[in-house]
């Protein structure tokens, strides 16, 4: 089983991370469940998701189980990190119909098939957190969050700042259901690591305290109630029932991998958000975000994309975006800089990032028809490439 964190830090994608080395220790004692959530907020995801999606890629190849958490349920709020207005609320059919759509892009990227341990699953928020009832959540949840620790964060206090903007309570109570998915995966599936973009750290921690706070005071109650039932060695039928129950419930949580003494520990880790060198705002081109699905942005015009990114940004786009070894990538620096002009540094991107998300065959599509486009031989192209060849001019 391959060092997870230390692939990240040779990568250059790990930002931010609770605890390194107990992290690292709990990773070295075998099979783990980390998580990243996506909102749909729309029919597609963009080459930003892509980041966390590596990250999930990282975590399969090093042994252990991504989860993928479809936010049908927060979905329904929207996140306000990164944004200056309040978000337009969708519909419940508009967000279920997101939610089917992006499913699919993960199927290229993860093992769902591993009939081990590692393999992929993906979970829907909207199958727990619209089971909710509001004073359940206020109860068992809001009482273990401090608003002044909330308008804190960066993207509640720069909305609170902006006083034309402000935020709502809708969009204020978003950490909190980020949190309570945290903990109901950490409950339900042993899921013991959040991963995500830098700009997620206060909500990913905020669900580390959450499951502090939530399972130590249920542990303290069941761990009471047990010795209680084991000290009544002659106890009723009921309660030698209950005391089987909890011997059960440790057997469980054992199964998933959280042993009693560790069952409280959670961990978060982030990863750089990613930015281009000149200052630009990265996945945009002149016709707006490159998307992950064919039809919003094809895959002629993915692979310009990355064949078109600056020399300052190759070696870091190749670590982050593709799964060539950081020596491999050394190579390819050194071949770039005997021979700048030819690209070969640009061309292995757009090679390797094509080839993962839309597969080898859309990829060579792609370089025939941008050989055929300088070349002037465009008659060999057939109808569907000629359009998206020329859509792009």
């Amino acid at each position: 089983m391959s060092d997870f964190v230390t692939r990240l830090s040779e990568r250059g994608m790990l930002h931010q991370c609770t605890d390194e080395a107990a992290l690292r220790a709990h990773l070295a004692s075998g099979t783990r469940r980390a998580y990243v959530g996506y909102d749909p907020t729309a029919d597609s995801l963009t080459i930003g998701n892509l980041v966390t999606i590596m990250l999930l890629r990282h975590w399969q190849e090093s042994g252990h189980a991504p989860v993928v958490l479809m936010g049908g349920g927060t979905g329904l709020i929207g996140d306000p990190s990164g944004k200056t207005a309040e978000r337009e609320l969708l519909t419940e059919e508009k967000v279920r119909a997101n939610v089917e759509s992006q499913k699919r892009i993960f199927s290229r990227l993860l093992d769902f098939s591993d009939t081990g341990d590692r393999a992929a699953t993906m979970q829907n928020n909207a199958d727990w957190l619209t089971k909710l009832g509001y004073i359940q959540v206020l109860r068992d949840v809001g009482k273990h969050f401090s608003v002044n620790q909330m308008v804190q964060r960066d993207s509640v206090r720069k909305r609170l700042e902006e006083r034309e903007h402000g935020i709502s309570y809708t969009e204020f109570s978003y950490m909190i259901l980020q949190a309570y998915d945290y903990l109901h995966l950490y409950r339900e599936s042993g899921v013991t690591l959040q991963m995500g973009g830098s700009d997620q750290w206060g909500n990913i921690v905020s669900g580390c305290d959450l499951i502090r706070r939530a399972v130590a005071d249920e542990m303290d109650a069941t761990e009471t109630r047990h010795r209680a039932l084991q000290a009544n060695a002659q106890g009723s039928d009921d309660e030698m029932s209950e005391f089987a129950a909890l011997v059960a419930e440790d057997a469980a949580h054992e199964s998933r991998g959280v042993r009693s003494g560790d069952r409280h520990r959670s961990f978060a880790l982030t990863t750089p958000l990613v930015t281009k060198a000149d200052g630009g705002k990265f996945g945009k081109t002149e016709s707006g975000a490159v998307w992950l699905t064919a039809e919003r942005t094809s895959p002629y015009a993915y692979y310009q994309f990355w064949l078109n990114a600056a020399d300052a940004d190759a070696e870091r786009f190749l670590k982050v975006f593709t799964l060539l070894s950081v020596d491999q990538i050394a190579a390819a620096m050194a071949e770039q800089a005997a021979n700048p002009g030819a690209r070969p540094a640009q061309r292995l991107l757009a090679r390797e990032a094509t080839d993962l998300l839309h597969g080898k065959a859309e990829r060579e599509k792609a370089e025939a028809a941008a050989a055929a486009l300088f070349s002037g031989e465009v008659g060999s192209l057939d109808e569907r490439t000629m359009a998206e060849v020329f859509a792009t001019v």
